[in-house]
């Protein structure tokens, strides 16, 4: 029953519409509304600034290290932490208090994934840091993050939570989909020319 019950507060917290709260506090701004109208850091970032961006960014990424972590004080099942980081990432990218709407899920996969496997979670995210200063696209260091997760976790001894690692980047995949379509078509924003 208790792990019941962390499942439902990790699901509440992790719909905590951060970059929405943020973006109105700091800017007056609906991130919804404007931009690629998503309450990730990346639109956060573009639509009120570099340090509301990061805000953003922190937060989210607590939201899937912190329930992890803590929920590590019930069981160190990996079912069961696998099943607590996914109800994480499914409160952030389907969030109650967004009517079913969310963010795309990256700074939240890599808090799940720095509390599962800290040096696989690192290599990924230096995958992705490498992907946006090649190409200045935040969404292909995105999808290169959730793309070299599974290597990264097979690489570094960590294969129990690469079914979980399948599973997210398949989320992130799709959640991105529209960045795919506009990345094919050479129309998607570059980071570069937005800063």
């Amino acid at each position: 029953m208790l792990l019941i019950v962390w499942l439902a507060l990790t699901y509440l917290v992790a719909a905590f519409p951060f970059g929405l709260w943020i973006g109105l506090a700091c800017a007056g701004v609906d991130p919804r509304q404007a931009g690629s109208r998503n309450t990730g850091a990346t639109n956060v970032a573009r639509l009120c600034g570099t340090k509301c961006g990061v805000a953003v960014l922190v937060l989210d990424l607590l939201k899937g290290f912190l329930p992890v972590v803590l929920g590590a004080a019930f069981s160190n099942s990996w079912i069961f932490l696998s099943l607590v980081g996914l109800t994480a990432l499914l409160g952030h990218m389907r969030s109650v208090f967004l009517y079913g709407r969310g963010g795309k899920g990256v700074a939240t996969t890599i808090g799940v994934f720095l509390a599962y496997a800290p040096l696989a979670a690192l290599l990924a995210v230096a995958v992705c840091v490498l992907v946006i200063k090649r190409t200045g696209y935040v969404s292909a260091g995105s999808l290169a993050l959730a793309a070299s997760l599974p290597v990264a976790l097979l690489a570094t001894g960590n294969p129990a939570y690469i079914p979980v690692s399948l599973v997210v980047a398949a989320w992130i995949a799709w959640r991105h989909r529209e960045n795919i379509s506009r990345l094919l078509a050479g129309e998607e924003k570059s980071w570069r020319k937005a800063s």
